[in-house]
């Protein structure tokens, strides 16, 4: 039996993982893409979002550093949103002060997108599991993008609930800059959505974290140790939550699901974002099937299995 190769990997992240009291999901994220057989992790394109670009590009580097995997390059990306606002965001003084500053880019993360697509039509995947910016501007620079990526899979949307993150409407990703995720939702690029209201369905306990901490391997030792401060970290920061233990895994699920689609029940569906008002930054799925409605652009995802996600992910993040 002949086995498949390696799906050619892009990562587009505005990881935090390793900055004091910041989210973890996007380093368990990057961790699985390493060590998963089914996944050829190429490239690593930082943004801003949930921390500083300066920040991210930094943090993917010295957690790339951690996992024995220095020649994936990092390339920093876009440090606002596509019409040039800025979210009201500190930087994260006390990574660049560890870690440094990051090196001189050669190039915009766009551009290297664009390069590493084109160069290998058909046959590179691009999960993008932070705010879409880097990604509207490579559709922008070469249209023709959008045909030669074979898939774009993002964490990003809430479709099937009525709560979205605490903080924002709808979800963190999109809200983050909706007109770039207009333009990536309306440039013809197959599209896989995983959307929070499926995320919030996967966890890892203390107990897991804890194990992780004890019997990983070095890299894996280290992520259950932050998994363990991030709990504690939640636990203060949302002392009324009913999840208290627990952490969320939204981004490692999007990038799983690259290589194992079959985790998650997909729907066709035509997504688009609110760009006005209240509701600025909310997805809109169409999912009603009918004749004279919008074709879909997008697969979202509906449910997963989420038990065999957490086994997986935990397998994967104790071998390195």
């Amino acid at each position: 039996m002949t086995t498949a190769a390696p799906r050619r990997l892009i990562i587009d992240t505005d990881v935090a993982m390793g900055a004091p009291g910041e989210d973890i999901d996007d380093g368990f994220a990057l961790a699985f893409a390493v060590a998963e057989p089914r996944l050829r992790l190429e490239l690593v394109t930082t943004v801003e979002g949930n921390t500083d670009v300066d920040s991210a590009t930094v943090l993917a580097t010295d957690l790339l550093r951690r996992l024995g995997r220095q020649d994936i390059p990092v390339i920093r990306g876009a440090d606002r949103a596509i019409l040039g606002l800025r979210r009201p965001r500190a930087r994260q003084s006390d990574v660049l002060d560890r870690l440094g500053p990051p090196p001189p880019a050669s190039q915009h993360a766009a551009t290297a997108i664009v390069d590493h697509v084109m160069a290998h039509p058909d046959e590179v995947t691009l999960a993008a599991i932070g705010p879409l910016t880097n990604i509207a501007t490579a559709l922008a620079i070469e249209p023709g993008l959008a045909d030669a990526i074979d898939e774009i899979v993002l964490m990003g949307g809430y479709f099937f609930g009525t709560q979205g993150n605490a903080t924002v409407p709808g979800e963190f990703n999109i809200w983050a800059d909706p007109e770039a995720a207009v333009r990536v939702l309306r440039s013809g690029a197959r599209i896989r959505m995983v959307g929070l209201d499926v995320t919030y369905q996967v966890r890892m306990n203390r107990q897991q974290a804890a194990e992780l901490a004890e019997n990983g391997g070095e890299f894996g030792r280290f992520a259950g140790a932050c998994g363990l401060g991030w709990i504690e970290t939640l636990r203060q920061r949302y002392p009324k939550s009913t999840t208290h233990g627990t952490f969320h895994l939204h981004d490692p699920l999007a990038v799983a699901v690259v290589a194992y689609p079959e985790l998650i029940s997909w729907t066709d569906a035509h997504v688009d974002v609110a760009l006005d008002g209240v509701a600025r930054g909310v997805t809109i799925a169409d999912i009603g099937g009918h004749p004279d409605e919008r074709a879909p652009n997008a697969l979202i995802a509906r449910d997963v299995d989420a038990e065999r996600f957490v086994a997986l992910l935990l397998e994967r993040l104790a071998s390195v």
